[in-house]
């Protein structure tokens, strides 16, 4: 008999140890993670940096566990609105404690900060900057229109001038006009986000764009700001000093034509929709059609970095990079992006009226 109850307790602590792992996995959202560091390293190779190794790999892992320590802190701080709109996610869900998420986020933003610290000094008030956007976005601006979105672009912004830093201390001024480009892409795509969150948003008391404005008005600014992203690269490709100008146009031009392919069925959606409810609403289907083309995006703006790597490196060396990345994006969404973003639809009885969830006020 006692050796029966060991073995339960033996089994039961595998399983908590089990969930707890899947716990963190699926907060580090693993789907993203190449992005702050290919960006990282975009800013290395714009500023000089394309054949010191060291310098690349810090380029990527400082910007990296900065993402990560992002989002555990937004998971901490948007935890009560996950309770409402999201509560499959792990803290809503008992599977991570508050605590843990708020500690990792700590942990991972003091591993950057000390990288940062050891390669240029100077980096850190950026890492001050991005880790103060962090709990505004999270605290403040999330649920106030475009301010927000703006927010998060400029924290990939950053990433990109932090890995220029780390090659240079004094960065060039043509830094500066990728840094551009990477803010306009990320706040177009986190607009996207919205889309895909404006029920809960909704409920919530957030006023995003699309809650504001309607789902078609937040597409087609989306649009709009993901065209400024691409005409800003574009300007890149014909006026900036580059190494490689043949590997970034067509890395560019890939990355575009992916942009066209995720904005086209989601405006397709969100018109239908505004012709058949004047906006006020967004179907679960919209969410779902917004989920896809942020999919995309995820994918388009891997390509989008490296196409900026491939200004100070070549499209062959870049694609040796790209590839493997690019699939471990599109495997790891498959396996957990709708189960994370999207709650399992409620089951509500035949005749029972819908429930009111309560309001949550950022």
């Amino acid at each position: 008999m006692a050796g029966n109850g060991t073995g339960h307790a033996t089994r039961g602590t595998d399983g908590w140890w089990r969930r707890s792992v899947q716990a963190h996995v699926q907060t580090w959202r693993p789907y993203t993670l190449a992005h702050p560091a290919l960006v990282g390293v975009a800013g290395a190779c714009t500023a000089g940096g394309a054949d010191r190794p060291g310098t690349l790999a810090l380029a990527a892992g400082a910007p990296g566990l900065g993402w990560l320590a992002g989002h555990y802190l937004g998971d901490y701080f948007d935890r009560h609105l996950d309770a409402i709109a999201k509560p499959q996610r792990p803290i809503p869900s008992g599977r991570l404690l508050p605590e843990a998420a708020l500690a990792g986020g700590v942990i991972c933003a003091a591993g950057s900060a000390l990288i940062l610290a050891a390669a240029n000094w100077r980096t850190l008030l950026l890492f001050a900057l991005a880790m103060t956007g962090i709990v505004v976005y999270s605290r403040i601006c999330k649920g106030r229109g475009i301010s927000g979105n703006l927010v998060r672009g400029a924290l990939t912004a950053l990433a990109f001038v932090v890995g220029a830093m780390l090659a240079q201390p004094d960065p060039p001024w043509r830094v500066f006009v990728p840094a551009l480009m990477f803010l306009l892409h990320d706040t177009s795509s986190n607009l996207v986000g919205t889309i895909r969150d404006v029920d809960g948003d909704r409920v919530c008391g957030y006023l995003s764009v699309p809650v504001r404005h309607g789902v078609d008005v937040a597409a087609r600014f989306a649009l709009a700001l993901y065209a400024g992203a691409i005409a800003v690269g574009t300007v890149s490709a014909v006026l900036m000093p580059m190494a490689h100008r043949s590997g970034y146009t067509v890395l560019l031009v890939v990355a575009a034509g992916t942009g066209v392919a995720a904005f086209v069925p989601l405006l397709r959606r969100t018109r239908s929709v505004t012709r058949s409810v004047t906006g006020v609403a967004a179907p679960t289907e919209t969410q779902a059609v917004a989920l896809r083309a942020h999919k995309v995006l995820v994918v388009e703006r891997l390509v989008l970095a490296a196409a900026v790597i491939a200004a100070g490196t070549g499209a062959r060396t870049v694609l040796g990079l790209l590839a493997p990345v690019l699939m471990f994006s599109v495997v790891t969404q498959r396996a957990m992006r709708s189960r994370h973003e999207l709650p399992p639809p409620s089951p509500v009885k035949p005749g029972t009226p819908g429930t009111q969830r309560k309001a949550y006020q950022p």
